[in-house]
């Protein structure tokens, strides 16, 4: 029996190192990223692959921590399949897992990549971070890609965070990465007394220091302040389609605050108005382009737009006197939720999510530009997506000054979901040094200044209306600039040519 224990061991910290990772993400307690445990929990993983003494032992301890950390992060889906969705529990719970374990096999190859190599303690470092680089960008781009509960994230709030203008969440991700490598490099006890590796520590922790100072300075607002009202409808999700009861209700409230509303920006969430403009009651559409036709209000508004023929697009419509309607139409489109997967039919059908095949917005749409201001909307999780946010930033002149988020995270219930996506946004605004403002269905509805600092929020699960004021910003970021021109291709090459000096410079480790 203890051989058995010993050899199940590292599997079983493994899985806790990896449910650790996902608390990282924004804790049950408070909803807070937590830097230091994202950095501790993947150190433990390091050591435990440094340790695992065959390639094939290093893939399954990575597998196993990828699994409980992304099980551990996305495992709300849930409660759209079953509770929302009608799919038995079984089943649901089953897919969560499955699609865990299939985004794992990345990182299982990250961590076998990583054992194939012989290299020292420098240059082990470089090639674990950058094989983890790797998995990330998968993760990302593969498949339609969903990279929610990446590694950068948790670092929105800690001394990494000062590196997001420049190099993107991704890129902190890969600098956390090195930093929990170094870490786990204490268990040698050679190393531990190396003061080589000390001053290395001293020196990381002096350029982190350095770069949050430089941070704190403040910048004039580039553009005078915008006096926005957002609207939470705070509309159930199992009533928000439904003709008799979510519908009337949203109609009512909404068209009330907007007509009301004396901000000079009104926006309302995703799908606020929840049917088809031809569908809407007689007058209802042409009331609210009439209210918002003169004087200086505009509104940006969640609608879905389209017809059984030309098909159909989860919308933002802009109303503003004396233009046309504006029109925004999601490009990144949820699998299951937005879109059917080839060969996924059958699956879709057995749950009743309404408008599930939407089509597709185009990457680059034009802003919504309003008193001096160029807003750029994006649609609940089109957020996760900075390289397809940052298209607009290749030309100075018309870039975004604010960004938009309209979001409803009604599908996943009050859980942490709320606060991963809010972190999410507030990387947004760190990668791009823009405001953020979010209007939901039941939150999280704030306003993040362009250092992602949350300065006005709304109690979520409530219904009610956040008024505030939000200064655009004018100055592209070094993130912005080449991730407009080249996308993700930058960190995709580093980790490549990494690797390939790695394999240049030492032999790799046979297979058991």
């Amino acid at each position: 029996m203890r051989p058995l224990a010993a050899s199940l061991a590292p599997f079983a910290l493994a899985l806790l190192a990896g449910l650790a990772q996902a608390v990282s993400m924004a804790s049950p307690w408070d909803g807070r990223p937590q830097w230091w445990l994202q950095l501790l929990s993947l150190a433990v993983l390091a050591a435990l692959v440094q340790r695992a003494g065959t390639i094939g032992r290093a893939a399954m301890l990575g597998w196993v921590f990828a699994t409980a950390w992304l099980t551990g992060t996305f495992w709300w889906l849930f409660i759209s399949m079953h509770v929302y969705g009608g799919l038995p529990a079984p089943l649901a719970a089953l897919a969560v897992l499955a699609l865990a374990l299939f985004l794992s096999t990345y990182y299982a190859a990250a961590c076998g990549a990583t054992a194939a190599l012989r290299a020292g303690p420098a240059l082990r470092t470089v090639i674990f971070a950058s094989f983890w680089l790797l998995a990330e960008l998968a993760r990302t781009t593969w498949f339609t890609g969903f990279p929610w509960g990446a590694g950068g994230y948790a670092h929105v709030d800690g001394p990494l965070s000062a590196f997001a203008a420049q190099v993107g969440v991704h890129g902190i991700g890969f600098s956390a990465a090195l930093l929990a490598f170094a870490l786990s490099l204490l268990a040698h006890t050679q190393t531990f007394r190396s003061w080589r590796y000390w001053a290395v520590l001293a020196g990381a922790a002096s350029l982190l220091a350095a770069c949050n100072i430089a941070g704190d300075a403040q910048a004039p607002a580039a553009r005078p302040g915008l006096s926005v009202a957002l609207l939470q409808g705070n509309i159930a999700q199992d009533q928000k389609f439904e003709g008799r009861t979510g519908v009337p209700v949203a109609l009512d409230w909404y068209g009330r605050q907007l007509e009301a509303s004396t901000a000079s920006l009104v926006v309302a969430p995703e799908t606020a108005i929840p049917m088809l403009p031809q569908q809407l009651p007689d007058g209802y559409f042409d009331a609210l382009r009439a209210r918002f036709g003169q004087g200086r209000q505009a509104a940006l508004i969640g609608i879905p737009l389209g017809s059984y023929h030309e098909g159909y697009t989860n919308s933002v419509i802009g109303l503003k006197p004396g233009a046309e309607v504006y029109r925004f139409d999601k490009h990144h489109l949820v699998p299951f939720g937005e879109f059917i997967p080839p060969l996924f039919k059958w699956f879709t059908t057995m749950m009743s999510i309404p408008l599930g095949d939407f089509n597709r917005g185009p990457i680059g749409q034009p802003t919504f530009e309003w008193q001096g201001h160029r807003l750029a909307p994006n649609i609940c999780y089109e957020d996760l997506f900075g390289e397809e946010l940052g298209a607009q930033f290749a030309n100075p002149a018309t870039a975004p000054t604010i960004l938009v988020n309209v979001s409803n995270i009604g599908w996943f219930g009050d859980t942490v979901a709320i606060d991963q996506h809010l972190q999410i946004s507030r990387m947004r605004a760190l990668e791009f040094q823009r405001p953020v403002i979010r209007a939901t269905n039941t939150g999280a509805t704030v306003i993040i200044d362009h250092r992602g600092q949350v300065t006005h929020s709304l109690a979520r699960h409530t219904r009610g209306v956040l008024t505030g004021e939000v200064h655009g910003r004018d100055a592209i970021t070094p993130y912005a600039w080449w991730v407009s021109r080249f996308g993700l291709w930058p960190l995709w090459l580093l980790p490549l040519a990494v690797a390939g000096l790695a394999m240049w410079r030492g032999k790799p480790r046979p297979a058991p």
